[in-house]
């Protein structure tokens, strides 16, 4: 019994180190990012944009799809969701392959306002701390509106102002149901999921979002039948 104690507080003695490690790591990476330009600069030049959208200015459809798809417990979690994290990991090994990240939307706000698009453990670790930041400066609801504006939705659209009126010529306001599943699936894959590159990959995509307002309430089974034929993909 004394060994097995022994064993035990050297692994959780050796986890701790690994983890302090990482979060020195982590904080060290982002820290280096905010050099040139500090967090609340990089977002004022999302949020000083003309084509700005605000919150209130998009239509509910829009903004449900969004929380159900991406983050449907974001008004309820804090910056990162463990839950999410340990739902994706558990996943991830089932499935033998790393196709979930349980990442929230404030963490995907880090990656498009303070760090680049490309796929690196250290930009995992730098979002965590960027994520605590934003929420400390920031409300959900001003969270939500740096996401939409800054994320990418193929065709050369930056942010939901541009891509619907690119694609439906629109304001996001007026956005119905159709229109407002099928952008709040793009920016998932753009080079995927838009609608002029892929309609077929792009209404399966769509068909997804709406499952996911239906399982989580926002639309009924009446409103999301026509759109469920097309099948479901991540």
């Amino acid at each position: 019994m004394r060994v097995m104690k022994k064993v035990f507080l050297f692994f959780f003695i050796i986890l701790i180190v690994f983890l302090s490690l990482m979060c020195i790591i982590g904080f060290s990476f982002y820290s280096s990012k905010l050099k040139d330009k500090p967090l609340l600069d990089r977002v004022d030049a999302v949020t000083s944009d003309e084509h700005f959208v605000k919150f209130d200015d998009m239509s509910d459809f829009y903004r449900n799809a969004v929380i159900a798809v991406e983050d449907h417990r974001f008004f309820d979690h804090g910056p990162v969701d463990f839950i999410a994290i340990a739902r994706a990991t558990f996943s991830n090994v089932k499935n033998g392959e790393l196709k979930e990240g349980g990442s929230t939307i404030t963490q995907q706000v880090a990656k498009n306002v303070v760090f680049s698009q490309e796929q690196s453990w250290l930009r995992k670790l730098g979002e965590v701390f960027a994520a605590y930041d934003l929420e400390k400066n920031y409300s959900k609801n001003q969270i939500f509106e740096l996401y939409v504006n800054s994320a990418y939705f193929g065709d050369g659209f930056y942010g939901i102002y541009d891509a619907s009126y690119g694609y439906y010529n629109k304001s996001p306001k007026d956005l119905n149901l159709d229109e407002a599943t099928m952008l709040a699936g793009v920016p998932n894959a753009p080079s995927l999921y838009s609608p002029n590159v892929n309609l077929t990959l792009a209404k399966k995509r769509q068909a997804h979002v709406v499952s996911k307002m239906k399982e989580y309430g926002y639309i009924t089974q009446e409103q999301a039948l026509p759109f469920l034929s097309y099948g479901t993909s991540n």
